[in-house]
């Protein structure tokens, strides 16, 4: 798709974003709102500014990359299906 997605689309929350500040995170009412990664069991693992950075990071790198030429159109955090540190997995039946 070329041109600018769409945007507004979340039913309790703002996402805006700044080139100079990165991400901001409201509800609709307007209070202040946090990113967060969550597993697949619904736990929070890692949330905050943290996490709004490294999106923000990873992000900024892909666009980077592809308008220099360099082809990399995915920009990992870490290696694939490697963590940055020592998780437990949880047990897959």
């Amino acid at each position: 798709m070329i041109g600018i997605p769409k945007t507004g689309t979340l039913e309790h929350g703002f996402i805006s974003a700044n080139v100079t500040s990165g991400y901001q995170f409201t509800t609709t009412d307007g209070r202040p709102a946090r990113l967060a990664i969550i597993d697949d069991q619904g736990n929070v693992v890692e949330s905050g500014d943290a996490v709004a950075r490294e999106a923000w990071n990873v992000c900024i790198a892909v666009i980077k990359n592809f308008k220099i030429g360099q082809g990399h159109i995915v920009v990992h955090s870490a290696p694939p299906g490697l963590a940055k540190r020592k998780v437990p997995k949880p047990n897959r039946l």
